[in-house]
């Protein structure tokens, strides 16, 4: 029988490192649920320490989501140990993940520590992890270009301590798949207890090498790998859940393992986290971009028509690329929207429900047919709404190659309507300027992106934008079928968040 390999999945962890993602406590529950869905064994939640934000987070999913392990990451301190036990006790079935690196360049110039001392420091961090849970994990940092001898030492103190999870990360992707197989055997020889625990490895991707260096340590023994959604974390990123598992699931009996993850879920996890992180899918990425299952030379598109395996090795509606048949439009209710929904792996609340609902009505009326892409950008769009200081009440452009762009902005703010107008080099740059003067807040355009949602000339526009605000950098996405409208949504977005982490910041539009 097939060996089982656990799927730990980091895209709340590591994944959220990548950088310009911001996800606030109620995206982070819709991707938590959806992993569960998905039958992942671990969802490593955050790294409960690092922030109010991220404690909320991992504690609200820790209560809330159910079937997998719910992991807190912690340094190999007091402090964090003891912070995310806080989180993750409420989960039925709790982990503390400890970290402390063992290479000697990290020890010379990150820690300042001698071996010695890392040493007792994984071993006291261990068992006071232990103290809280049963279930322990222990990582190595930089393990990859740690002195072999060494990690080994580690390791053994990290399992006397109580770990029942030892993990081998390869911290900077610097590993090649014969040395990190090697690694893996050279640990499961030489370190004492290891028999007893759950080997693990994390590895990143900077020489493209994440996927293929996993399953090489999957071959050599490993029984646990941990991935992030559509590769995200780090610099380059993880390895990518989707390729992996596809990999294992693809190639099987060569293997001789197998996972327990839904592969149904695959393409309705990916298009979620894409969706609430604002990454988008490239085009060609591995089982999950668009033409992954897209045949234009002509030879391709004659086998596929007479037999879909001659160009395909995996199928499309197993991943769950699978086209709705309900139509919908303003003629549709409150139960067919809420269904298809559900449906659609999403689960709202009631009050976000009726919102969602409202501009599922709103569309309706500009649009005739509603796409399921149509309805996720809505619901993403109402859980990606924080606490709205600012909310889009109307707007006016005038523009032209003959006249100088104007922008005209209402926004309400706790209840009191205020108006600016401002130029601009375009009607886009000139209604950022007046909701500037509105609200007060300089901010930073750092990158501006769009893309259509849809095919068609009544496709849902999505904007993505990026700003800055003194030394906070947040993301915004707004959705509307005008394009100017849904460029003041993602700014307005991005600047709630932005008064959402730096309440301050809110007080300058409320000065009369």
């Amino acid at each position: 029988m097939p060996g089982k390999i656990y799927i730990s999945d980091t895209t709340l962890r590591d994944g959220e490192q990548a950088p310009r993602i911001h996800l606030n406590p109620k995206e982070k529950l819709q991707i938590a649920q959806q992993l569960a869905r998905l039958k992942v064994d671990v969802i490593e939640a955050g790294f409960p320490i690092s922030s109010e934000g991220d404690f909320q987070s991992v504690a609200e999913i820790a209560r809330k989501v159910k079937g997998p392990v719910i992991a807190g990451l912690a340094r190999a301190v007091e402090a964090d140990i003891r912070r995310a036990w806080e989180a993750v006790q409420y989960a039925e079935r709790p982990r503390i993940h400890t970290f402390i690196a063992t290479s000697d360049i990290h020890l010379k110039h990150q820690l300042r520590k001698e071996r010695g001392e890392v040493l007792e420091i994984a071993r006291r961090a261990v068992s006071l992890a232990r103290s809280f849970t049963e279930d322990v994990e222990f990582s190595a940092m930089d393990a990859t270009r740690s002195d072999v001898d060494f990690l080994c030492q580690v390791f053994e103190a990290a399992i006397e301590g109580g770990a029942t999870v030892i993990n081998v990360p390869d911290t900077v992707g610097y590993a090649m798949p014969h040395e990190f197989a090697e690694l893996i055997d050279q640990i499961r020889k030489r370190v004492r207890g290891i028999d007893k625990v759950i080997l693990s490895v994390h590895c990143h991707n900077d020489l493209g090498l994440a996927v293929s260096n996993s399953l090489a340590a999957v071959q050599h023994g490993a029984q646990q790998v941990e991935v992030a959604v559509n590769g995200l974390g780090e610099r380059a990123g993880n390895a990518a859940l989707e390729e992996l598992v596809m990999i294992i699931d693809t190639r099987g009996i060569y293997l001789d393992v197998q996972t327990d993850i839904n592969i149904s879920e695959i393409a309705r996890t990916s298009h979620l986290v894409s969706l609430l992180t604002g990454y988008p899918v490239q085009p060609n990425k591995a089982v999950v971009g668009r033409n992954a299952f897209a045949h234009e030379s002509g030879i391709h598109q004659d086998g596929v028509l007479k037999e879909r395996t001659t160009y395909e090795i995996m199928d499309p509606q197993k991943l769950g690329f699978v086209k709705s048949e309900i139509v919908l439009g303003k003629h549709s209710g409150r139960h067919a929207f809420s269904e298809r929904l559900i449906q659609l792996g999403y689960k709202l609340s009631e009050e976000e429900l009726a919102r969602a609902f409202s501009r599922f009505k709103s569309l309706a009326d500009r649009k005739g047919e509603i796409k399921d892409e149509d309805l996720e950008a809505i619901v993403a769009n109402e859980i990606k709404i924080t606490t709205e200081l600012f909310k889009l009440n109307y707007y006016q452009t005038l523009s032209g190659s003959m006249v100088k762009p104007t922008a005209t902005v209402g926004l309400e703010i706790n209840g009191r309507m205020v108006q600016k107008a401002a130029y601009g080099d375009g009607p886009v740059d000139a209604s950022f300027r007046a909701v500037d003067e509105i609200t007060g807040i300089r901010a930073r355009l750092e990158s501006y992106s769009i893309d259509a949602v849809t095919a068609g000339k009544d496709a849902l526009g999505e904007v993505t934008v990026v700003v800055e605000v003194e030394d906070l950098t947040t993301m915004g996405r707004g959705v509307s079928t005008d394009i100017i409208e849904a460029s003041i949504l993602a700014y307005l977005n991005a600047l709630n968040r932005a008064v959402e982490k730096k309440p301050e910041l809110g007080k300058l539009s409320q000065q009369e």
